[in-house]
């Protein structure tokens, strides 16, 4: 899984360069992102609607856009409100807070759309949305840790420091070349 700090910290691009990448070297790839939240939609050829990000990471992957790839899009129509579209249909509008207490009966979906995609290729790349460690957004998580957990995806762990080296930690990650987590131990 792909995360970030925040919204619009280049999450999608990446995982666009990751499928191009996995699919330019002969491996079956599909991107997915179980929520997104865009104004704009992209209509599969069955019809559904998702988000145009995942369509543009499909084509990437050199895949056909499919509706397991965004299971839920929102679709904001005011300050607090948005279309809920899951599965490519338009189900409900909802304020924010009546969505957030609706999020953990999506978790099915996301996970039944995970688990279709990767019957169908050899790797599956995800994509977070926002930043995981929002606690305000954990006890109702279906976009992030949840689904990582609940996917069983694993961590890459690019290097560990002792924690009394947290300014060399510090100057590895401002440098290039690494991928995955840089952790501390205690």
């Amino acid at each position: 899984m792909v995360c970030g700090t925040a919204s619009d910290a280049g999450k999608s691009h990446v995982v666009s360069g990751l499928c191009r990448l996995l699919a330019r070297r002969g491996i079956s790839v599909a991107p997915f992102k179980a929520q997104n939240m865009a104004l704009n939609s992209f209509v599969t050829a069955g019809g559904h609607e998702i988000g145009r990000a995942q369509a543009a990471q499909a084509l990437a992957a050199g895949v056909e856009p499919d509706v397991a790839m965004n299971p839920i899009l929102l679709k904001p129509t005011g300050e607090r409100t948005s279309q809920v579209v899951v599965m490519g249909r338009p189900v409900d509008h909802m304020e924010a807070a009546v969505y957030h207490d609706h999020k953990p009966r999506l978790l099915g979906v996301v996970l039944d759309a995970l688990a279709h995609l990767r019957d169908r290729h050899e790797v599956v790349i995800c994509e977070g949305a926002g930043n995981p460690a929002e606690i305000n957004l954990l006890d109702r998580d279906i976009v992030n840790l949840r689904v990582a957990a609940e996917g069983r995806m694993r961590a890459i762990v690019d290097r560990v420091f002792p924690v009394e080296d947290a300014a060399a930690a510090f100057d590895y990650m401002a440098g290039s070349g690494k991928f995955g987590k840089v952790l501390l131990a205690f």
